[in-house]
């Protein structure tokens, strides 16, 4: 029937069985056996798969192998790996599916072992072995372990690459995820759909929208454009980096073949920038093809509704989600339905719902409710939540700060310098704000005041010049998020050189970018009211379409108007 080198038969496992016993290979063949151990782990019957395995007279390694992977989300693979050790040494793929289990049940401890053992048997440089241990330490979070394995591989295949391109990725290292796909492509190793994705992730991450593009080129030139796998990671790309039309172009030429999964990202690239009309109009969609939408669709959803500020429909859809579609709602779902009815000003409501939703409150959604009562000058109850969200994490800086801009929009500079005076005592560092656009593929980064830049006399003499373009306009500063009692000309510089400003201000120098073409800048922190006042008038004074990622969502600014609708 089979060798022990072969993987294994398709088909069902007991028919299978069933051909082996008439045969006799059920009595003699090993390596059919085997086979049999992997047919009845592919189709969950793991009972089936141990006494197949139990009726082995002499288990071989690749008998022992096809048990351990059987169990790859339970403890019972280590438990077998154990007895598996009394009897035989373990090869490249015992421990690869061993990795496998560590890196599905964040077992630290025991994956250490297995990894000080591959060193002792000379398979830890092993490409097999190799790429399941980066994959795992980048599952547990070090990332440096992970690169430092993948440094001493031998021989790097496209699972070596991928397995450090997608660890990276989904550890927040864009950059580097990147460098190890460029790394990849220089060594001539074929990229696969989990590479891509991966690369498409970190970009992505970063809003890089011309990496994205270009990795969209590579797709189409090694025909992986059409593979459902990569056609949902370029739509979610592409809406992450703020191209709805461009994710709604590849989704309409991959509509037919994708599953929720994809159609649920296309919903989510329209949430991001608060459109609910086409979020509700693809959920209406997606179940007239006879699917039926998950957890992940109705978190595009109330997204969508949260960005919105629409509290009333967010609390609708919650509604229908549990009551309609028998979903029971995750922690994400109430996060977005009390950031929603933060913004519409219902505080108290949104508090009592946290408080007694089934869940334990995180740290999102006390900042949620704290980002609110802030913008509505609610300050007992933002100092409230900034209790609560200090409760989670004492050395959150953003629950200083933001009572901080909630003082000082009420003028009350006393408590403003009682809260960074907190802060400094507890030795809690404010995050610092930077921004950055992507020029040519090249990403330039700013901070706030930032005269490092090569051409900085042209980035500021272009600002002065925006700046008295939209003065002309009627631009008023804002100023009520100062977080510091000055005179209005320190008030002035402090404004004008934040570094989303800086960052435009490059992005509109000659040379820069192509005129005509929209600028896109992306934010670690929330964009202040000062600039998002600002680059609304820019928008006027260049003629040019102005969008800007920031921590919360995305803004577009066109003739003089944000699609968020001063609602952040």
């Amino acid at each position: 029937m089979a060798n022990d080198d072969e993987s294994g038969v398709g088909g069902d496992p007991r028919r299978a069985h069933a051909r082996a016993i008439t045969t006799g290979d059920a009595a003699t063949n090993r390596g059919a056996l085997n086979n049999l151990i992997t047919l009845y782990s592919k189709s969950g019957r793991r009972c089936e798969a141990l006494r197949v395995f139990q009726s082995i007279p002499s288990p071989n390694v690749v008998s022992w192998t096809c048990l351990i992977s059987t169990f790859h989300d339970s403890t019972l693979s280590f438990r077998h790996f154990l007895s598996m050790l009394r009897h035989i040494l373990p090869n490249n793929r015992t421990l690869a599916a061993l990795f496998k289990t560590c890196a599905s049940l964040s077992a630290l401890s025991f994956g250490l072992q297995v990894h000080s053992l591959a060193r002792k048997l000379g398979l830890s440089s092993d490409p097999f072995t190799a790429s399941a241990l980066v994959s795992f330490y980048c599952k547990v979070g070090f990332v440096d372990h992970a690169r430092k394995v993948f440094d001493e591989m031998l021989d790097r295949d496209e699972v070596c690459f991928s397995s450090m391109v997608v660890g990276l990725a989904q550890n927040s290292r864009p950059i580097e995820a990147l460098s190890y796909f460029a790394e990849m492509r220089r060594a001539g190793v074929a990229s696969t759909m989990y590479s891509v994705s991966g690369a498409l992730r970190a970009a992505s991450e970063m809003a890089m929208f011309e990496q994205c593009r270009i990795l969209h080129g590579h797709t189409v030139m090694t025909g992986l454009d059409l593979n459902v796998v990569v056609g949902s990671a370029l739509i979610d790309g592409y809406g992450r980096c703020g191209l709805v039309r461009e994710a709604r172009a590849m989704f309409d030429e991959l509509e037919m073949v994708l599953n929720v999964v994809g159609w649920s990202t296309m919903m989510s690239g329209y949430a991001q920038q608060g459109d609910f009309k086409n979020v509700i109009e693809l959920l209406g969609s997606m179940q007239e093809r006879g699917m039926k939408p998950d957890h992940y669709s109705f978190l595009a959803v109330l997204t969508a509704f949260y960005h919105a500020g629409l509290a009333e429909e967010a609390e609708r859809w919650f509604g229908r989600m549990k009551e309609e579609y028998g979903l029971e709602p995750w922690l994400e779902h109430y996060t977005c339905l009390i950031g929603a009815m933060g913004k519409a000003g219902e505080l108290e409501s949104a508090e009592t719902l946290a408080l007694t939703m089934p869940f334990k409150p995180d740290a999102a959604v006390w900042r949620a409710l704290l980002s609110t009562s802030a913008y509505h000058g609610k300050t007992d109850f933002a100092w409230k939540m900034r209790d609560k969200l200090l409760e989670i994490n004492p050395n959150d800086d953003s629950a200083y700060v933001l009572l901080a801009n909630a003082f000082a929009s009420a003028g009350r500079w006393d408590e403003v310098k009682e809260e960074w005076k907190t802060m400094k005592d507890k030795r809690v560092r404010k995050e610092g704000g930077r921004s950055w656009i992507e020029v040519c593929g090249e990403v330039h980064v700013f901070l706030a005041e930032d005269r490092t830049h090569e051409r900085r006399d042209e980035i500021y003499g272009k600002l002065a010049e925006l700046m008295e373009g939209i003065e002309r306009l009627g631009y008023v500063p804002v100023w009520n998020e100062m977080l510091h009692e000055v005179d209005e000309k320190q008030k002035r510089e402090a404004l004008w050189y934040h570094s989303e400003k800086l960052a435009l201000a490059f992005g509109l120098l000659s040379g820069s970018t192509p005129p005509g073409k929209p600028l896109r800048i992306v934010k670690n922190l929330r964009i202040c009211r000062d600039c998002h006042e600002a680059f609304k008038y820019i928008s006027r004074v260049v003629d040019r379409e102005i969008i800007v990622r920031d921590v919360n969502r995305y803004h577009t600014f066109l003739n003089g108007s944000c699609t968020c609708g001063d609602n952040w």
